[in-house]
């Protein structure tokens, strides 16, 4: 499962809106989520994630977003509801 919502916080209040993305740095064969991000706050998480890069806090690699997609299966069945509100 994912969070319902961005990771960004300001002020100590997390952003309202649903995520868009997932948010990952790949290092070579490996690649690890960091968070999710709505798509007003695509950029900051991106300059955050180069910023703890640089200081050693976070794994060196490329910060990659992927698109959040819905997905169904044999296992975890799609409403058309949910559809509406992934999208």
């Amino acid at each position: 499962m994912l969070p319902d919502r961005c990771s960004v916080s300001r002020g100590g209040r997390r952003c309202p809106s649903p995520p868009e993305f997932v948010v990952s740095v790949a290092d070579g064969p490996d690649e690890y989520m960091i968070g999710v991000a709505c798509g007003a706050h695509r950029a900051a998480i991106g300059g955050r994630a180069e910023e703890l890069q640089k200081q050693g806090r976070m794994p060196p690699g490329r910060v990659r977003f992927g698109r959040l997609r819905a997905v169904g299966t044999d296992c975890v069945r799609g409403d058309p509801d949910d559809l509406v509100a992934i999208g």
